[in-house]
């Protein structure tokens, strides 16, 4: 399976539920009327007008240079943590480790990132051999899928109140989840350039992967090798573009903010309002739908 079909047999697997909105149909009001991921809720924010193009329009997108990076250094990872043998390494000195995380990346056009990759677990091993600590090296969860039903009451925000009350489907693919005395680490793998003033997004991004595990059905949470028992620490992402690592503990308020954005995109399809938010410099580099853009076509805002 090439990278092309690989990407779409994930996606394919996450269509079960609907972004689209159908009140007048919605008979049962214990079933969700909406599905979020983070990736969803990360465009609504960044942008509603995008979000309505993308996700209800379902309006075509060319796949930028970015969006392939990410899905072969995706693929590239979760191949690695497949392949790398916890018996085999432990015999080998620093050296040889080194050279064997570096033959478990392919030789491609990223392949610097992929020897940033290599030098990193190659470093997370030896100091998990030194603190004894090797059967925490594997993440217990490599790209897991989990799915939630969360209910959101008509009273959740004052500033944004909802009609009635509702079921939301949240789901999301977590790239890893590691372990340790226990307690769970999620964590993020990104392909692009680290800036400081990325760690709010990254704070939301993780608390909505603790959402999901939180609120996953014991079914789902055994499927990926979890039990309800666990529980999520810390969290952390890593950029190796940048050689940028980190972990912190879990903040209540990164939570907070993921849970209210959610109210926001159920009160923007209450009231079928997917404005646009626009700065010329960004956008015009980094969304496809520029071209279409109503505020991008409208000089006043350059």
């Amino acid at each position: 399976m090439n990278i092309e079909e690989r990407y779409k047999a994930r996606i394919d697997s996450m269509r079960e539920f609907t972004y689209q909105w159908n009140p007048e149909t919605y008979e049962d009001s214990n079933k969700p009327i909406l599905k979020i991921t983070k990736s969803s809720l990360g465009t609504f924010n960044w942008c509603k007008i995008k979000y309505l193009y993308n996700y209800i329009q379902r309006l075509p997108q060319d796949q930028t240079e970015a969006m392939r990076k990410g899905t072969v250094l995706h693929n590239h990872r979760e191949d690695f943590f497949k392949d790398f043998d916890i018996k085999k390494a432990s015999t080998m000195n620093n050296s040889e480790i080194i050279e064997y995380c570096t033959s478990l990346m392919p030789v491609d056009e990223y392949f610097d990132i992929s020897l940033n990759v290599a030098a990193f677990e190659a470093q997370r091993f030896t100091e998990a051999q030194s603190e004894d600590k090797i059967d925490e090296y594997l993440p217990i969860v490599n790209e897991g899928k989990f799915d939630a039903e969360i209910i959101f009451r008509a009273d959740s925000s004052k500033k944004y109140p909802l009609s009635r009350d509702y079921v939301i489907h949240i789901q999301g693919i977590i790239d890893r989840i590691f372990i340790e005395d226990g307690n769970l680490i999620p964590f993020e793998f990104k392909t692009g350039g680290w800036k400081d003033y990325k760690t709010t997004s990254m704070r939301q991004e993780m608390a909505f992967y603790q959402l999901l595990i939180e609120n996953a059905p014991d079914e789902v949470l055994e499927k990926n090798g979890l039990t309800r028992d666990m529980k999520v620490t810390h969290w952390g992402w890593y950029y190796p573009a940048a050689n940028y690592v980190f972990v912190e503990k879990i903040t209540k308020r990164a939570m907070t903010s993921v849970m209210a954005r959610i109210v926001r995109l159920i009160y923007a399809y209450e009231k079928n309002n997917f404005t646009e938010k626009f700065y010329a410099p960004m956008c015009s580099q980094w969304c496809s739908y520029y071209g279409i853009c109503p505020a991008a076509q409208d000089s006043s805002w350059l």
